[in-house]
């Protein structure tokens, strides 16, 4: 079990950078394991998933409560994007990032990454998959920069959180 918080750990640090991991998983986190493979599937804190391993990538899908506790720990994380905060409420429904409307991207972003989608005050709105490289994000002037999985505000999200 504590091998298996180290690994997830490990994969968050190279997914987000360093020392996100031990920020976003402490040690009181249950892992459930997918009952056909036996792989770790879902990241549980309190009742509540924090982040799913993909099984295509072993990469981590994160939830917004998990970008929460990214944003909480103060975590120098290399996944964000700054919109425009008149554009919040629109991303937190779920709506997708366009590009007019990044102010920031973290420069390690690259196309197909995981990012946490926050308005310019830092509260997060929505958890997504970059579209589109940092550098492309402010480049182009018209496209999807961000595709938003779960917004802050979105039923969807909801709906998870009460599980």
């Amino acid at each position: 079990m504590e091998n298996d918080v180290a690994h997830v750990r490990s994969i968050a640090d190279y997914q987000f950078g360093k020392n996100v991991g031990a920020a976003l998983f402490p040690e009181n986190v249950r892992i459930q394991y997918s009952k056909a493979t036996g792989r770790i599937r879902y990241i549980n804190l309190n009742g509540e998933r924090l982040a799913t391993l993909r099984p295509t990538d072993g990469l981590l899908s994160l939830s917004i409560t998990a970008a929460k506790r990214i944003v909480a720990n103060a975590v120098p994380a290399q996944c964000f994007v700054t919109v425009q905060s008149d554009v919040a409420q629109f991303v937190a429904e779920g709506g997708d990032v366009f590009v007019a409307h990044v102010v920031k991207a973290d420069e390690a972003i690259r196309a197909k990454d995981e990012v946490v989608v926050v308005d310019e005050a830092g509260k997060v709105l929505a958890v997504g998959r970059a579209v589109l490289s940092s550098t492309e994000m402010t480049a182009f002037k018209t496209g999807v920069a961000v595709k938003v999985r779960h917004g802050s505000g979105s039923q969807s999200e909801a709906k998870n959180q009460q599980k």
